[in-house]
């Protein structure tokens, strides 16, 4: 855009006359007379169409600014108002900003007139005219005018020629080539600390480059590591294996005689190899989690005194193409370099599972492909021994359990009550325990726990007489660790009213009479009324030996236990005042009179059939269940009675023993129930 200024009332020379322009501001002193008259006519040539110019001018205007915004803005003066000269059509508005604009005309000022100028090439510019040089459109100062229009000497190739144009006197010459000497050493000086500043700015930019880099190496999301071994740079020190061996290893002694036969076969292969005979490839390891599968494979190597290298699933399972099998492969061939030795794979269905056409990972099939290529590309009798442990067996490829990969498969189940007890014995060992701690007890009251739950019951026992200050652990230790694994830590903290805490101990106290003279019934291990998880109180019952099959006396005892709750409130406090707290003892119940008429053929209404679905048999079917069902409950309910009503003196003094005590083992019960005094 181009500003042309018309100056209407004033002329030009007045604007040199200004007392507040001057030509030193404007960068014009240098000029003459004659070229100031030049450049004024070139930049602010006179406005109007009467006086053409002398000169053709370079300047084409394609719009001139009104004498005011409002009418740039609509068109039209604010005077000449409405559609018919009137102003009764147009409402008007009374703006200071519009007044001070419109009136800008009447005023001794100069009006600029703005307009809009288009590039021309050279040529255009040459035919109008005008043959001076170009200038600048803003504004040029004289210092820039100068440098601008200065005009470039004869470059010197010498010193020599340096003086020569420098017309010094001989006098002269020689200081001035001493000192340019002496500034052109200086410079070369400057030249050379600065490189070599350069030079050690560089090498530290370098160095702190490869630190970034490899601590963006080092972090979990940014890292790539390309390990060659798998994860297993290198083999476990035979020597460390010697310390795990089948003496560690308590509770499994079927799954301890199978892999006994594998020892062997890594200590002397020559005796089974003479008739003929192959060594495995492969032993799978399947079980509940926490039966010590890893510690059998760790134990097998100790005895052979073979390498041990583990691995674990997930670690073949990587986002890039091709690194879970060059993992599988640099396993292999390592251990291959260093046989008889062992290969542990723990979590194998992480890695083996069944293969599918999985559109989310189209090459995880690449990782199982070359473990199956490595097994079944063994030579015969190379002594590598692949022992691979899962609690999913179900979830194996076929090919990789077959026969010729995974010979054996070896069964760790949850250890059995002598198990149980040969694991705490262990555990035991190692603190300091009281004599008379019996283990067998602590074991029969913990069905169903694995070797790792146990260590942990011994652990949580330990920690409980340190916070008590005592010197060794106690029985009572042990069964609080065994009470806060199962039903969650003690609630001491809770306050309890006399009334609830008396609903609770006749409660409780009605589960241990109904348990204690019934035949068929668990002996009872505890009974208190302390809260523990979500509970108030509680009944543990305490089975002699491992249940692996339980008769229909005992299922009936076990129902009529569990209505003994409901049934003490009934008969102590009244059908009105009964409460919720036997809702869990109610679904147990339920529970096994439903297994007893659908899965266990127990009814004589229904016979023997099992019904795997209620809800799919036909209505008559479903409401003849019910029936059965109801019927075994109501009869468990009038038998828990008739036992209360019997023993109503022995259950008024159990409840008031443990709203005395809190807490009661089966030895102090029996006192209570026979009359002697608890101390």
């Amino acid at each position: 855009m181009h500003i042309q200024l018309n100056f209407k009332p004033y002329q030009l020379d007045r604007l040199f006359n200004l007392p507040s322009v001057s030509l030193k501001d404007l960068g014009l002193s240098e000029l003459r007379a004659s070229q100031l008259d030049e450049l004024v006519s070139r930049l602010l040539p006179t406005p109007g169409p009467e006086e053409p110019p002398a000169v053709p001018s370079i300047w084409r205007t394609s719009h001139v600014s009104a004498d005011s915004f409002f009418h740039n803005k609509h068109g039209f003066s604010h005077r000449n108002l409405g559609l018919f000269g009137s102003p009764l059509f147009h409402r008007q508005y009374h703006s200071p900003l519009r007044q001070a604009c419109s009136e800008l005309q009447f005023l001794p000022v100069w009006v600029q007139s703005r307009g809009f100028k288009t590039l021309r090439s050279r040529t255009r510019r040459t035919e109008s005219g005008y043959d001076g040089p170009v200038e600048s459109e803003a504004y040029t100062p004289a210092f820039m005018k100068g440098l601008l229009l200065k005009e470039k000497g004869v470059e010197a190739q010498s010193l020599d020629q340096v003086i020569q144009q420098k017309n010094l006197p001989e006098n002269q010459q020689e200081a001035f080539k001493t000192g340019f000497t002496e500034g052109f050493m200086r410079s070369q000086a400057l030249t050379q600390r600065t490189q070599d500043s350069l030079r050690r700015t560089r090498l530290i930019l370098l160095v702190l480059l490869l630190i970034g880099i490899y601590g963006l190496s080092r972090t979990p999301f940014l890292s790539v590591r390309f390990r060659t071994t798998s994860g297993l740079d290198s083999a476990v020190d035979p020597i460390q294996m010697k310390n795990v061996t089948f003496e560690h290893v308590k509770g499994v002694e079927e799954a301890k005689s199978e892999l006994q036969d594998v020892v062997e076969f890594l200590k002397n292969p020559q005796k089974f190899t003479v008739l003929g005979g192959k060594l495995p490839k492969g032993i799978l390891l399947v079980g509940p989690p926490g039966t010590g599968k890893t510690l059998l494979a760790r134990a097998v190597a100790g005895e052979a005194d073979v390498p041990f290298y583990y691995a674990s699933g997930s670690e073949f399972d990587e986002m890039f193409v091709g690194v879970g099998a060059s993992r599988i492969r640099n396993l292999f061939k390592e251990a291959k370099a260093n046989a008889p030795c062992v290969i542990f794979i723990d979590e194998l269905d992480s890695v083996g599972g069944k293969r599918i056409e999985s559109p989310m990972h189209p090459y995880s099939r690449q990782t199982i492909n070359q473990l199956l290529a490595e097994m079944d590309g063994f030579k015969p009798n190379e002594g590598v021994i692949v022992i691979g442990a899962t609690n999913f067996a179900e979830a194996l490829d076929n090919a990789l359990v077959r026969p010729g990969r995974f010979d054996m498969q070896v069964t760790v189940p949850r250890p059995d009550v002598k198990g149980r007890t040969e694991i705490l014995n262990w555990y035991l060992s190692k603190i300091k325990v009281d004599p008379a701690v019996d283990a067998e007890i602590i074991a029969r009251g913990t069905v169903g726990f694995s070797g790792a739950e146990l260590e942990n019951l011994v652990n949580q026992a330990a920690l409980k007489a340190a916070v008590d200050g005592k010197e060794m652990v106690t029985m009572k230790d042990l069964e609080f660790a065994k009470d806060k694994i199962l039903m969650g830590p003690e609630r001491r903290s809770v306050e309890i009213d006399k009334k609830n805490k008396t609903i609770t101990a006749y409660h409780e106290s009605g589960h241990a009479i109904v348990a204690y003279y019934t035949k068929d019934a668990m002996p009872i291990n505890k009974a208190t009324i302390m809260p523990r998880g979500p509970t108030l109180g509680h009944v543990s019952m305490l089975p002699e030996n491992d249940r692996w099959s339980e008769t229909r006396a005992q299922l009936l005892a076990q129902m009529d236990v569990s209505m003994g709750g409901r049934v003490a409130e009934e008969l102590i406090f009244g059908n009105d005042y009964i409460t919720t707290g036997a809702s869990s003892d109610f679904d147990g119940a339920t529970k096994i009179a439903k297994l007893m008429v659908t899965r266990f053929g127990m009814s004589d209404k229904l016979g023997v059939m099992t019904y795997g679905d209620i809800s799919k048999q036909s209505p008559e079917t479903q409401a003849a269940i019910e029936q059965e069902v109801r019927a075994l409950l109501k009869d468990s309910y009038e038998r828990a009675k008739n036992i209360l009503k019997t023993y109503s003196k022995e259950h008024k003094k159990l409840a008031d023993a443990l709203l005395t005590y809190e807490t009661l083992d089966a030895k102090e019960i029996q006192m209570v129930l026979e009359g002697s005094r608890v101390y």
